[in-house]
């Protein structure tokens, strides 16, 4: 029998998630309960999923590093990541690669969401299973962030960096330059 059987089970899972990661996924219950399909749904958690990683290597950058924030924002606005990229800056970033199981678990939604993107068919059971997937995914990563730089991607960032000084943006430049980010010297 599947884990997430009925959408009913899937907001039951949703709602035993921390406070952090339901409040990052505001809108799921609501794309849940009004019946949409569930090509919504992977979307929506798919494109939560680039926001908080993207804040995570804004995050490693500003506090790890002590870059400039608003010099580290600009340039992760114009930053393309692919799976592999976002794999290696983070790597850089935080000083080792993202734990097998964290990576493993976003890894089979990911081939759900993949098929959704392309037109494939994809069962309602499997889209509740990738989703369900996803939270569990952001959870691991929340904490595995936060036992390495003390914040949470998917929560509220408001003061995560502290009163330590920041570089300029020059020296911020070549900063995220070496850590991999696609910058122009």
């Amino acid at each position: 029998m599947a884990r997430i059987p009925t959408y009913k089970a899937l907001l039951k899972f949703f709602n035993e998630r921390s406070a952090d990661v339901k409040i990052h996924f505001a809108h799921l219950p609501k794309l849940i309960n009004e019946k949409l399909p569930y090509e919504i749904a992977i979307a929506y958690v798919f494109l939560k999923i680039e926001q908080a990683q993207n804040r995570a290597l804004y995050g490693g950058v500003v506090k790890i590093h002590r870059g400039n924030a608003d010099f580290t924002k600009r340039i992760m606005n114009f930053q393309h990541l692919t799976r592999d990229g976002f794999k290696a800056i983070y790597k850089n970033v935080f000083g080792h690669a993202i734990s097998e199981a964290t990576s493993d678990k976003l890894k089979e939604a990911e081939k759900s969401r993949d098929k959704v993107i392309h037109g494939k068919s994809v069962t309602d059971n499997d889209l509740r299973e990738a989703i369900a997937d996803v939270l569990e995914y952001a959870e691991l990563f929340n904490s595995e962030v936060n036992s390495v730089a003390g914040f949470k991607p998917f929560a509220d960032m408001r003061g995560f960096k502290g009163k330590a000084d920041s570089l300029d943006i020059r020296t911020t430049k070549w900063l995220m330059r070496g850590l991999g980010f696609g910058i122009k010297a």
